[in-house]
């Protein structure tokens, strides 16, 4: 069996409210939440669990890649919600998308202040 990614644990000051935020701008599923977890799943079965650290933590970067229509709902979504965005990882560019590798991305944190980009076109190629 290759190996896939299946699951990660995100940090977040408020778990329900970071798995709301990313439930409507990756339109991911609800699922059942444990413990400490709120659980979400995107494509492919990959479970992304949100749950407040006993400590303060590190901003971490997330990349996500959507087909175009998936994008451009995403974007009327930031839009809409005014939230701060970016072209670029360093926000020199705000307010924008960029065109890198043939395709779009934006920039953005979560409430939880982690780095989202979202891109329609992945940096490699797909392996044959």
């Amino acid at each position: 069996m290759t190996a896939q990614f299946n699951h990660t644990i995100i940090a977040s000051l408020d778990p329900q409210r970071m798995a709301k935020f990313y439930l409507e701008l990756l339109e991911a599923r609800a699922e059942s939440s444990w413990g400490p977890f709120t659980n979400i799943s995107l494509a492919h079965g990959v479970l992304l669990q949100f749950a407040a650290p006993p400590m303060d933590f590190p901003a971490q970067h997330y990349a996500y890649l959507l087909d175009d229509e998936h994008f451009d709902r995403a974007y009327a979504t930031i839009r809409e919600g005014k939230m701060e965005h970016w072209a670029d990882p360093q926000r020199q560019l705000p307010g924008q998308i960029n065109h890198e590798h043939g395709g779009r991305g934006v920039y953005l944190l979560d409430p939880s202040r982690h780095y989202l980009e979202l891109i329609t076109r992945p940096y490699l190629p797909a392996a044959s």
